[in-house]
């Protein structure tokens, strides 16, 4: 499997920024070619690689005042190593976090999905995600959690996923957010997913169903949206104007939702 990724951002910092990009592949892939160019009116700022939890990369950028344009382009061939898993992951990822609610919504997974588990517990949470969310682009603010989507019953990928996480926990099933470059999915852009602990590995639940699965690649993993943002700022005010995103692979694959599928 060949996987083509790329994206690009044009912003516009209203004072010195600084800027924490999350858009390249996790480290557990190793790229056949990759490219990360940061420009200011044509000038190269330096983008500084900091590690980030389960193989995530980062990249901090110190940007003056003004135009700011990043791309990056990966292509890569063949799957991913395995993300190692610690005890502590299985300890935090059954908490409640800033944007998956699941104290909150513990009546509600109870009363939905009281005696299931495992895997018939896994297609019951995605199957009942997709049935009571309308995927609705700009519905959402970035301030929503699984709460405030549940009241709404619509939103994006984002929402899909926290409110798959929050449900998940509710019921015990350690969950976490993924950000992803996911060929096929229409409309493109970055995707989010969710990730539950199921038969002593993680696998991948999709709630909107938009791109197969086995041929997503990892970005970020993380107990929410704060911690898989493709961008954040500090110290300034600044403005996303452009944002395009492409993901292809060189043939796109089946996906069985019957069959549990992890990331690679």
């Amino acid at each position: 499997m060949k996987r083509t990724v790329t994206s690009h951002l044009e912003l516009y910092a209203f004072d010195r920024a600084d800027l924490v990009l999350s858009v390249a592949v996790a480290g557990n892939v190793t790229p056949e070619r990759e490219t990360l160019t940061v420009l200011q009116n044509g000038t190269a700022l330096e983008a500084r690689e900091v590690a980030g939890r389960h193989e995530a990369r980062l990249h901090r950028i110190d940007a003056p005042a003004g135009p700011v344009t990043i791309d990056y382009e990966a292509v890569v061939v063949g799957h991913a190593a395995p993300i190692a898993t610690e005890e502590l992951d299985i300890i935090e990822y059954r908490r409640p976090s800033r944007y998956a609610e699941s104290d909150s919504l513990y009546a509600i997974a109870r009363a939905e999905f009281e005696g299931l588990s495992g895997k018939e517990l896994l297609d019951a949470v995605t199957a009942w995600v997709g049935r009571h969310l309308s995927y609705v682009p700009g519905s959402s603010q970035h301030t929503d959690g699984a709460v405030q989507t549940m009241l709404k019953r619509q939103g994006v990928c984002r929402d899909y996923a926290h409110l798959v996480v929050a449900l998940l926990r509710a019921r015990d099933v350690p969950a976490r957010l993924v950000s992803v470059y996911a060929p096929g999915l229409q409309p493109m852009d970055f995707h989010a997913v969710a990730e539950a602990w199921i038969e002593d590995r993680w696998c991948v639940v999709d709630g909107t169903s938009l791109a197969p699965r086995q041929s997503m690649l990892r970005i970020a993993t993380g107990l929410d949206a704060s911690e898989t943002a493709f961008l954040s700022q500090h110290h300034a005010a600044v403005n996303l104007n452009r944002l395009t995103v492409t993901a292809v692979v060189d043939e796109l694959p089946w996906d069985d939702t019957s069959e549990l599928v992890s990331l690679g």
